[in-house]
């Protein structure tokens, strides 16, 4: 429940040009994709994915940890993971199951991202069901956990000798695509009325320095 005499409050602190980029921002904001790392050691690639979420309008990222921790370099990601949710999955060796049936039970699709099965191609994906896109630690791609329990598979067209992209690449390609269609059709793919209030009024903390204090002192003002 937000407290809507503490946000104005709040928002006095905040250009008027701060709010309405606020406002802007979550009106291109999805939750229906989302984005799942999956052992992703390599800090910038991480970071890269995260800052193309952000540019996007890919809220949600999910990291799995099983033997890796997800590290994001604040000089890749550029602040993106400031504006962003993401959920960790660290509690045991099995996290890999642990987040595709959290997102399963959201209404997710599971999509792998792989250029080695019998995958849709890219152009051909249909955009209209929620999906979660799955991509796998360098080098190894996704896990047999993810290939066993994936409702499907998506890869980009390559017509080279070499037969996989850089993840950060394969993530941008691929958000660039889908989210371009989303919005180009009559899909209801914002975000709530509740969930923007939600993201708006932590944004809106996240910016003003020392916040803390300035709740502490509101409270104790207005008791």
């Amino acid at each position: 429940m937000i407290n809507q005499k503490l946000l104005e409050y709040f928002e006095g602190y905040l250009t008027d040009k701060r709010k309405q980029t606020f406002k802007d921002v979550l009106s291109q904001r999805t939750r229906h994709f989302t984005v799942v790392l999956e052992d992703i050691y390599q800090a910038h690639n991480a970071s890269a994915v995260v800052r193309t979420c952000d540019i996007f309008g890919v809220q949600d990222i999910h990291a799995i940890e099983n033997k890796y921790t997800n590290k994001v370099s604040r000089h890749v990601a550029k602040g993106s993971q400031k504006w962003l949710n993401i959920k960790r999955y660290r509690e045991d060796g099995d996290n890999t199951t642990a987040c595709l049936n959290h997102l399963k039970k959201e209404g997710y699709q599971i999509i792998g991202t792989t250029p080695h099965n019998n995958s849709c191609m890219l152009q051909e994906f249909d955009i209209t069901k929620k999906s979660a896109f799955v991509f796998g630690v360098e080098a190894e791609g996704i896990s047999d956990i993810v290939k066993d329990n994936a409702d499907g598979f998506l890869k980009i067209p390559m017509v080279g000798f070499t037969e996989s992209l850089n993840i950060s690449v394969a993530a941008a390609i691929i958000l660039q695509d889908v989210t371009t269609k989303l919005r180009e059709s009559t899909i209801n793919w914002q975000l709530t009325d509740q969930e923007k209030k939600v993201l708006y009024f932590d944004w809106v903390k996240k910016t003003i320095k020392n916040v803390d204090k300035i709740e502490e002192y509101y409270f104790n003002n207005n008791a």
